[in-house]
């Protein structure tokens, strides 16, 4: 059963023959209706006060509950995106080396066509330098058979000259006298 403070104040008491002072056991029960109402409205500030703190005890429970989720979601999101992350930065690198590969395959391949056409020109040189030097040779050979015969033209010319004086010499002395076949033997002579 519970009681009130007013009940308590209200309290009566049967009287018997030596019995307590009644006017001390009202002023008692008086003093306890007071001190029971007074816990009475500190149970009920508590009440309320804990019915407050539950609630705000749920609220930060349910904050909690949404940060943590929150940070697993961040911590799965960071780590797929540093999977993704690496993936792509495989898949980067995989490229990068591929065309890396391609493109030293393509500067071997001129390389190698840049050597063979030097190749090709240097054979191309070493045959025009040959045809030019066998060339000049051949001219050279030439002009030293040219200049052999000039110099047995001239030979010739100053033999032929005083032949030709020495004939004329001779004609002179026999002008009076007409010799038969004289103008084949000067036909000959000029053939030479």
């Amino acid at each position: 059963m519970k009681l009130t403070p007013l009940e308590i104040k209200k309290q009566k008491f049967k009287t018997k023959v030596r019995g307590f002072d009644s006017a001390e056991v009202e002023t008692f029960l008086e003093m306890v209706a007071d001190e029971y109402e007074s816990v009475l409205n500190d149970k009920n500030q508590f009440r309320e006060e804990i019915t407050k703190l539950k609630t705000q005890l749920k609220d930060y429970q349910q904050v909690e509950k949404t940060l943590q989720e929150t940070l697993m979601n961040a911590q799965e999101t960071v780590s797929q995106s540093k999977e993704n992350s690496k993936r792509e930065a495989k898949i980067v690198l995989r490229e990068a080396e591929l065309k890396a590969e391609r493109v030293l395959d393509e500067a071997r391949e001129k390389l190698d066509k840049m050597k063979n056409e030097l190749s090709i020109l240097r054979s191309q040189k070493e045959s025009f330098a040959w045809r030019l030097k066998h060339l000049l040779e051949s001219q050279i050979e030439l002009i030293e058979v040219l200049e052999l015969d000039d110099i047995k033209f001239k030979n010739t010319k100053s033999h032929d000259v005083e032949n030709i004086r020495s004939e004329k010499g001779a004609q002179k002395k026999a002008d009076g006298a007409v010799v038969s076949g004289a103008p084949d033997q000067r036909r000959g002579e000029r053939s030479l």
